[in-house]
């Protein structure tokens, strides 16, 4: 039980939590607006080209007493919502990884690796203190 605390109390700590937080609130306003947008243009445009409204698309099934309707034209619609969530979200995560890639390799090539020696003029490591071709003592 103490190593799932230490390790639930790790995540906390990193800021995954508030990132987390913050990419639910803006999914949540960021469906509303797509919704709208498949309500209030791609439905009626179907509409237009098909002589029918989406949410109305319906089948009716009547047994007994009781009429019992299936809503195609709302299950198309969210199929349209959730398609379209798909991609802006994939298309956000493919340029924050292009963002990072790109972050990471400038660090990678500001770091520098290897040195000259001021007595011979070879390249050797960074952390040398002796250069390896002609012996020297380096200054640090």
């Amino acid at each position: 039980m103490k190593k799932f605390l230490a390790e639930f109390k790790e995540f906390i700590s990193k800021g995954n939590v508030l990132d987390l937080a913050v990419g639910v609130i803006i999914g949540g306003a960021f469906a509303s607006i797509v919704t709208a947008l498949t309500d209030n243009l791609i439905n009626p445009i179907i509409a237009c080209l098909g002589g029918t409204n989406m949410t109305g698309l319906s089948f009716r099934m009547i047994q007994s007493n009781a009429a019992t309707t299936i809503n195609f034209g709302a299950f198309i619609t969210a199929i349209i919502n959730f398609l379209i969530m798909a991609l802006v979200i994939f298309l956000i995560v493919k340029a924050v990884n292009k963002a990072m890639s790109l972050k990471k390799k400038e660090e990678a090539e500001e770091a520098p690796t290897t040195k000259v020696c001021p007595y011979c003029q070879s390249e050797i490591d960074i952390k040398a203190t002796r250069c390896p071709h002609c012996t020297s003592e380096l200054k640090k």
